[in-house]
């Protein structure tokens, strides 16, 4: 049986940081990452979904945790078909783009930009990869991207980009998982060693992804978003309010067989808890470690 790591995404999260789950004496960042990892063996890294990671970061993250502790990183925006402001991209690109609008899209961008931008994101986690502790990087692709002889080029493409790091696709649309195309999908993941991301989110959307257990890749992932229907596409509000939803044992115990028959079939199976509010992530993660040992 493959091993279980559980663990959540951002320890950086302004509303975990101000619940007092860390010590008091965690007043810097180093502080909070050392003691996020005396007690758990894997974290997601939120902020490259917004910004291009920077290298020296990376290496003080490497610095500052156990030799066998895991971090995945999500994919940055603009790599996963998500608009993203200019004002987030680096100071010469933005140059180059000054006349363009205010949010980017992937497509906008010419050749060399696209280039550069791929090779940027790549070489600000490579301390990560190099040290062995970069599990896989997680695209989230919007529930826009849909399924198309383009969609599955652009995934293809992926492994060009990189060639060497893990990757990991989440749908947040169930076009990609209706009972008549899951299986191609699955095999084509399968096929090009892709992870699986396996979605707990609320139901009864018009692009909600069912729970669908499978792995596809030696690692396997679980993303647990919660259940917070009220909040789940509601505008105007923080990304701590749209994943505010705690757990409930029961909910908990449901899912510890899945994740014991995924790590059947992989090396290693990660267990994300993406209910970042307050330490709502870190209490269900506990939880939910306690009942898999």
């Amino acid at each position: 049986m493959g091993r279980i790591k559980v663990g959540i995404s951002s320890w950086t999260e302004p509303t975990l940081i101000k619940s007092g789950w860390y010590p008091p004496d965690a007043t810097t960042a180093e502080d909070r990452l050392r003691y996020y990892a005396s007690k758990f063996p894997v974290v997601e890294i939120d902020s490259t979904f917004y910004a291009i990671p920077n290298q020296k970061t990376a290496e003080l993250w490497v610095a500052r945790t156990p030799k066998d502790f895991t971090f995945n990183a999500k994919a940055y925006a603009l790599l996963t078909q998500h608009p993203t402001p200019v004002a987030r991209l680096p100071k010469d690109l933005r140059e180059k783009l000054s006349d363009s609008k205010a949010n980017l899209y992937f497509k906008d961008l010419g050749p060399k930009e696209k280039e550069s931008v791929w090779d940027r994101f790549r070489e600000g986690l490579q301390p990560l990869h190099d040290a062995g502790k970069l599990g896989a990087i997680v695209f989230q692709f919007p529930k826009w991207f849909l399924p198309s002889p383009s969609a599955y080029r652009f995934m293809e493409d992926l492994r060009e980009w990189l060639p060497d790091f893990g990757i990991a696709i989440e749908f947040r649309q169930v076009l990609w998982m209706k009972e008549s195309r899951r299986q191609r999908v699955i095999e084509f993941l399968k096929d090009h060693h892709y992870t699986y991301v396996v979605v707990d989110e609320p139901q009864g959307f018009a692009s909600s992804v069912p729970p669908v257990v499978a792995t596809t890749a030696p690692l396997g992932m679980v993303r647990f978003h919660g259940h917070n229907a009220e909040n789940w596409e509601k505008k105007g509000i923080s990304t701590a309010e749209k994943f505010r939803y705690l757990y409930q044992p029961n909910e908990l115990k449901a899912w510890a067989p899945k994740l014991q028959d995924m790590a059947d079939t992989a090396t290693e199976v990660h267990a994300i808890f993406n209910n970042c509010y307050s330490d709502y992530a870190v209490r269900n993660a506990e939880e939910f470690g306690q009942l898999l040992r």
